[in-house]
């Protein structure tokens, strides 16, 4: 090879690279060992990371720890939908278009909507899609967005719309909740949708339906990202005005995985349908009269001129789709229900033991499954505490609220036990018993 690209030795490859940037020394790679024991080497690697199986998780914040059944874990892994990365020869593969038929039509009962495209990347990029669609629809150039949305759904809106003529302007929050009356006196001719996350990022339920109403009034689009879980306890979006819903489906049936992948929900009004980025996979009859299922929209950049795509997504979620169908399926309706009120309960139970125990709650608007504390000292100081009693504590808003400081963010599953929370309780208990003593000396 080096012979044929005319360079005398492996060094020059690399000569373009600055002297003072090359390591210098050998590479320190250790000889040839057996398969067992590569095994052993890399089960030991894993054992240094934290696992779920072993710490009791209350953190949230955008990615949650619910119980998956074994039968999600099951059947995306069958290889005939494992190895089907996406239906570029769609009449083709009628059993992969069958299950995001099936998954859109789960997302369409859960939200109330008529539509739902084959999945976006995530949460963030829904949300930010969703904010693109809507302002084209009326066309406008203004994003009024709540401070209350997840921080993270916030920063990939502005790198989305930054080259697009587009500003962006977030609502104040008041109490845990967006401020309606700072909302109102915002939204103006100008504005082409309204973002609102229901829960919020705090967990705290907003007035949904007084913002969509104020909104609209104003001719703005009502764009809600919700969680889906929540949908088997709160009141549909669509019910409340949504023009389009986006959401997080990692909570149906995908792990926690580190933060990922993840599952971009989408679902909007049938009048709005020609401008639904993604994929949407309709039903048929063939020419015998047989069911059957097309890809009716595609709107990407790869199947359409590039001036006219509605998304530059160039690929989807269709695995973690089909999970979240699949996990929609195996509990059906009354199961969803109860795991959203499961949710519901452990997290009122966690926060009402945690108040007894000296920590004050944040704020006291009704909330779904997660809360903001206020504590005596840094929470990270506490999550190491946590963590040495097997408990991944909550997020520190610090780093994304300046202005919450020392406070924190706990999310309560259906997955944890009473006896996981009275340990939670027990610890953060001592924790501010320490802090009120050190206070004292």
């Amino acid at each position: 090879m080096l012979r044929k690209i005319g360079a005398g030795d492996v060094s020059e490859l690399f000569a373009v690279i600055p002297e003072k940037s090359r390591l210098g020394t050998d590479l320190f790679v250790p000889g040839p060992e057996t398969e067992l024991e590569i095994l052993a080497y890399f089960r030991n690697l894993a054992r240094e990371n934290l696992n779920l199986e072993d710490y009791a998780c209350f953190l949230g914040g955008g990615v949650y720890d619910h119980f998956i059944p074994e039968a999600v874990s099951t059947i995306p892994q069958r290889s005939e939908f494992y190895t089907s990365y996406t239906p570029y020869q769609a009449e083709v593969s009628q059993g992969m278009l069958q299950a995001i038929y099936e998954y859109q039509t789960f997302v369409c009962r859960l939200t109330g909507m008529d539509v739902s495209n084959a999945s976006m990347y995530d949460g963030a990029t829904a949300l930010a899609e969703a904010a693109i669609m809507a302002c084209d629809t009326v066309d406008r150039d203004e994003i009024l967005v709540s401070r209350a949305v997840n921080p993270s759904y916030r920063a990939t809106l502005a790198t989305y719309v930054s080259g697009m003529g587009l500003r962006v302007r977030e609502i104040p929050i008041r109490d845990g909740v967006t401020d309606v009356a700072a909302m109102a006196a915002m939204v103006s001719e100008s504005t082409g949708a309204v973002l609102l996350q229901q829960p919020n990022f705090f967990g705290c339920i907003e007035a949904a339906k007084q913002i969509g109403e104020t909104a609209k009034a104003k001719g703005a689009m009502f764009v809600v990202s919700a969680d889906p879980i929540s949908l088997g306890m709160l009141v549909p979006p669509a019910e409340y005005g949504a023009d389009i819903v986006t959401g997080e489906g990692q909570s149906l049936g995908i792990p926690p995985a580190f933060g990922g992948p993840l599952l971009g929900i989408f679902a909007t009004k049938m009048k709005h349908v020609w401008r639904l980025p993604g994929r949407l996979v309709g039903a048929t009859v063939d020419t015998e009269g047989r069911r059957g299922f097309v890809l009716t929209l595609q709107t990407r950049e790869q199947h359409i001129r590039r001036e006219r795509a509605t998304s530059n997504i160039c690929t989807n979620q269709t695995l973690m789709a089909l999970a979240a169908a699949v996990y929609v399926s195996a509990l059906g309706r009354n199961g969803f229900r109860q795991v959203s009120n499961l949710c519901f309960q452990k997290a009122h139970y966690a926060r009402e033991q945690l108040r007894i125990a000296g920590v004050e709650p944040l704020w006291n608007a009704p909330f779904f499954q997660e809360f903001a504390v206020r504590l005596p000292a840094p929470a990270e100081e506490l999550n190491v505490e946590l963590l040495r009693h097997n408990v991944l504590g909550g997020l520190p808003l610090e780093a994304y609220y300046p202005e919450l400081k020392d406070c924190m963010l706990l999310c309560v599953t259906e997955k944890r036990t009473k006896q996981d929370i009275d340990r939670l309780v027990s610890v953060v208990k001592e924790y501010v018993q320490q802090q009120v003593r050190a206070a004292h000396i």
